[in-house]
């Protein structure tokens, strides 16, 4: 990322931490665990090495080894996102789950390391998404998988219009005011604005070299789940 880019979304995300979850399911309407098993069990984690980017306080990572990955990374470049993740996970005593404090563009680990890479709801706030895909490419072994989960364009219509109304106008105020940071959910329209849709994004994966780039959509298609292999 550019340095005030990156500074600005690090500051934004470690001053929502406290009511980060509680948001989440809130604007997704209780979906976003759903989501995230399907992501998770995507990456086919059983017996993987995984990734996971952009990790937040933790719930993919712990869904990864639910569904069997032999050992996971949990990544994220804010320090108290990963605070909060620690708190999540101390409990457990899962030697199996690591954290590690990383830039999605600067990934500190070789070529090769993990069979799957997974990341949730990251790309939008990627100064240079080819370049994140690029590094979570790189990191995946010969045949390994990489999952991205975000949100994608509404389709044309009436549920689209209403979708954008909500997404646009009504949900930053409200998750401001629950937030009590209305900066930080202002930020969040502007995230998806200029974000690639779904088959451009499929096209950017098969584009990097990666193999099998294909999507679904969920939640009226206001979500979308991409797969691809090295």
């Amino acid at each position: 990322m550019s340095t005030d880019r990156a500074g600005n979304v690090r500051q934004m995300f470690g001053r929502i931490v406290p009511r980060y979850d509680l948001l989440n399911r809130l604007m997704s309407l209780g979906m976003d665990g759903r989501w995230r098993r399907a992501a998770a069990a995507s990456a086919r984690p059983a017996g993987a090495r995984a990734l996971d980017v952009g990790a937040g306080t933790g719930d993919l990572a712990l869904e990864l080894r639910r569904q069997g990955a032999a050992y996971v990374v949990a990544a994220d470049f804010s320090a108290e996102m990963l605070a909060a993740a620690r708190a999540k996970t101390a409990a457990s005593r899962d030697t199996r789950l690591a954290l590690a404090l990383a830039d999605a563009l600067h990934l500190p680990f070789p070529d090769a390391t993990f069979d799957c890479v997974t990341n949730a709801f990251v790309l939008r706030n990627l100064a240079d998404i080819p370049a994140g895909l690029a590094e979570m490419a790189r990191v995946l072994t010969p045949g390994g998988r990489l999952v991205c989960l975000d949100m994608t364009q509404p389709p044309p219509g009436l549920f689209g219009s209403l979708y954008r109304w909500y997404f646009n106008h009504l949900l930053p105020p409200l998750a401001g005011a629950i937030s009590g940071d209305p900066a930080a959910y202002r930020y969040l329209p502007h995230s998806l604005h200029g974000f690639p849709p779904a088959p451009d994004l499929a096209a950017i994966l098969t584009d990097l070299g990666l193999s099998d780039a294909r999507y679904r959509l969920l939640a009226g298609g206001t979500v979308a789940l991409h797969t691809a292999r090295a």
